[in-house]
């Protein structure tokens, strides 16, 4: 089969490489339609994977064309999308059903191979049946749109709230997609990019709801935009020291936090903001991954119900669809940012 293989530190090759022998419980999964993740670039470009070689690639949905030995035979020819995270299923995590806070786990694409191949082998726990209606673009953007349930979900605002969300990539956007979803409409957003300000509209807000950081004081223009009272929460989409500093300053007392973006150095707080966290009582907390339990009620089964009723449609924020080939082209868009990109989605 064709895979494209990170040898190390900015050398990934597409190349021919053998098929994935399956485990018992697994199944071979052709893929279908792939997404490159932000956290792929660093990966392959900056600090490497867990070890090499290693087929990146976490965000994925594909048709099951092999099974296991013991795997259920009603797997044969199903469409599925695929939850990365593979739990141990033994830790105290795992037994709480906490799968995503696993302390032993591995991770299709970043600690064994993923789906930047034309076919996987996936643990069947891992998989998701997808209903007919659900495309594989919609289905290789479930990954994604899951861990931004999580983080909203997590924190649980109330349709009163005045929300902000700061950093309006994939993750930033999909919130702001999901929260409309949800009856919360009070929404301000803090961009850099002139085409983050058309997609703001084009999912149905106002353009004065958008600030521009280039060009605008934030404190200010946010207090402006609050009747100087700071906003109930704060999505930090970012993971930087002036986002996170940022958040503190302008939410307003006993507001929430919710620190999404992965960090992009050490961090480090000044005194006058720490102050800030003490003197306002503010609620801050991180979130990771998704929930994924087999239960109607996480995070993948959520979305999964909302894409099947229509009333989320992720596919309008891929900017970029492109085959297999040309991946290496795709990851450099996201790299060098040579073109404005929110989704990049690739098909076999």
């Amino acid at each position: 089969m064709k895979a494209w293989v990170l040898h190390g530190i900015n050398d990934i090759q597409l190349e021919e490489v053998e098929t994935p022998t399956l485990s018992e419980q697994e199944v071979l999964v052709q893929v279908k339609a792939f997404g490159i993740c932000g956290s792929d670039i660093p990966r392959i470009y900056q600090t490497g994977a867990y070890s090499h070689p290693l087929i990146p690639g976490h965000e994925f949905s594909g048709q099951v064309v092999q099974l296991g030995a013991n795997v259920d035979k009603t797997w044969q020819d199903q469409r599925v999308a695929i939850f990365p995270l593979i739990p141990c299923q033994s830790c105290l995590s795992c037994q709480k059903q906490q799968y995503e806070m696993c302390a032993h786990y591995s991770y299709l694409g970043s600690r064994q191979d993923g789906g930047f191949a034309e076919y996987v082998a996936v643990p069947v726990w891992n998989l998701l049946p997808l209903p007919e209606g659900v495309s594989y673009e919609a289905a290789a953007m479930l990954e994604p749109m899951s861990v931004a349930t999580h983080a909203m979900r997590r924190l649980n605002p109330s349709p009163s709230d005045t929300i902000a969300i700061c950093g309006l990539g994939t993750i930033g956007l999909l919130l702001a997609m999901l929260l409309k979803e949800a009856g919360i409409h009070h929404l301000l957003f803090l961009g850099n990019k002139d085409f983050q300000k058309e997609k703001v509209v084009e999912l149905g807000f106002s353009p004065d709801a958008y600030c521009d950081t280039r060009t605008e004081d934030i404190p200010k223009w946010l207090l402006e935009h609050t009747n100087h009272h700071g906003v109930d929460c704060f999505f930090e989409c970012v993971g930087k020291n002036e986002t996170i500093s940022l958040a503190i300053e302008c939410t307003a007392p006993t507001g929430s936090i919710m620190l999404v973006g992965n960090p992009h150095q050490d961090l480090h707080l000044k005194k006058e903001i720490y102050w800030k966290i003490l003197r306002r009582q503010l609620h801050i907390q991180g979130t990771w991954n998704s929930s994924f339990t087999h239960h109607l009620e996480d995070d993948w089964h959520y979305i999964l119900d909302r894409l099947k009723q229509q009333t989320l449609v992720p596919t309008s924020l891929i900017t970029h669809r492109l085959p297999f080939e040309q991946l290496e082209q795709a990851l450099h868009i996201m790299k060098d940012k040579t073109e404005e990109y929110i989704k990049i989605i690739l098909s076999t």
